[in-house]
C-alpha cells in the first residue's frame, strides 16, 4: 500500500486493487466510485477469452471521466483489477455453483444476475463465450474476495463513514457505462438505451427528489434519461445507501456511444464534451446537498 499528498489531494493506493483520492482541504459530503473501470490483470487471471473480448466487460475510462470531481472537493474510489475477475458490485455470495469445483461454504445464493453468466464471479464474457475451461476451486474464488473485493468495500465504506461523521449526511454517486443495446445476456436485449440511466434501487437508496434532481439535470443538458430501467442498482449502492440515517446511493449508468468507439475500445471526439458535462455535473451536486 502507498499512501502520498500531491497538492490538496490524498492519495492511497493498493497496487492493482484499488486507488482512491481525497481533496485534504474543502472536501464536501460526497463520494464518487468506479468499480468496472479496472484494466490491471491479475497474474492468476487466467482465461480463454482474448484480450479484446475481456475488455468488452470492462467500464472503459469512466475513472478518468468523472475525476474532475476532485477539483470540486469530491472523493474518488476506483478499482484498478477488471469486473471480469471479481465483480464488486455484486453480493458477496451472489455466485454460479457450476463454476465451482466443489460446493461453496455455507451455501451460494446465486441471483438473476450469476444466471445470467454476470454474477461475483463471471461465467461469460459475451453469450455462449465462457470465460473458464475449467471449474474454479473455493479457495481461488476466496482468495479473489479477500485481496480484491473486501478491499475495495472497505475503502468505500470507510470513505462514506468519515464524511457522515464530520457532515452528518453523505451522497455517493456509483459510476457505470453501457453498451448502446441491451444484449442477450441483459434484461433488455435488442433494446435502445439512453445517454444516461439513474438508479435507486427503486426508491431505497436515496431520496426520490435526488434521482429526479440528476435525471432532469442530463435532460436540460441535451440528454435522454432514464429512471431505474433499465438499470435498477445493484451491490454498491444497495449496501450503502440508507437515506433514512442521510446517506443516499444512486448509480449512474454512461451510454458508450457518447465517448468511445466500442470495436477498438478508445476514446472518440465525444470524451471531452461529455467530460466537460460531467465536471459541470459534480460542481452542481455540490450546490445541490448543500441546498437540498
Amino acid at each position: 500500500m502507498v499512501s502520498e499528498t500531491h497538492g490538496n489531494i490524498r492519495i492511497r493506493r493498493i497496487e492493482g486493487v484499488l486507488t482512491e483520492r481525497h481533496p485534504v482541504a474543502d472536501s464536501v459530503p460526497i463520494l464518487f466510485d468506479s468499480p468496472h473501470s479496472g484494466r490491471t490483470i491479475p497474474h492468476d487471471f487466467v482465461t480463454d477469452v482474448s484480450l479484446a473480448q475481456l475488455r468488452t466487460g470492462e467500464d472503459a475510462f469512466v475513472d478518468e471521466l468523472v475525476s474532475g470531481c476532485l477539483e470540486h472537493g469530491i472523493g474518488l474510489v476506483q478499482a484498478e483489477f477488471p469486473r471480469t475477475y471479481i465483480d464488486a458490485n455484486r453480493a458477496v455470495d451472489d455466485i454460479d455453483d457450476d463454476l465451482l469445483s466443489e460446493p461453496w461454504p455455507g451455501g451460494a445464493s446465486p441471483t438473476d444476475k450469476s444466471a445470467r453468466g454476470m454474477g461475483l464471479i463471471r461465467k461469460h464474457i459475451l453469450r455462449d463465450v465462457p470465460l473458464y475451461a475449467e471449474p474454479l476451486s473455493v479457495n481461488e474464488v476466496a482468495a479473489r474476495i479477500e485481496a480484491y473485493y473486501q478491499p475495495y468495500h472497505e475503502a468505500v465504506q470507510a470513505s462514506l463513514d468519515r464524511l457522515h461523521g464530520k457532515h452528518g449526511r453523505v451522497w455517493h454517486v456509483d459510476w457505470h457505462s453501457m453498451k448502446p443495446f441491451g444484449n442477450p445476456m441483459n434484461v433488455d436485449d435488442g433494446q435502445a438505451r439512453p445517454d444516461f440511466v439513474v438508479s435507486d434501487f427503486e426508491g431505497e437508496t436515496a431520496d426520490p427528489g435526488l434521482v429526479e434532481a440528476v435525471a432532469r439535470w442530463f435532460g436540460e443538458r441535451g440528454y435522454s434519461a432514464s429512471i431505474n430501467d433499465p438499470y435498477k442498482g445493484a451491490e454498491m449502492i444497495r449496501r450503502y445507501g440508507a437515506p433514512g440515517d442521510g446517506r443516499h446511493s444512486i448509480q449512474v449508468e454512461i451510454n458508450r456511444r457518447l465517448y468511445l468507439d466500442p470495436d477498438r475500445m478508445t476514446k472518440t471526439d465525444g470524451f471531452a464534451h461529455l467530460k466537460q458535462h460531467l465536471d459541470a455535473f459534480a460542481l452542481w451536486l455540490v450546490g445541490y446537498t448543500q441546498t437540498g
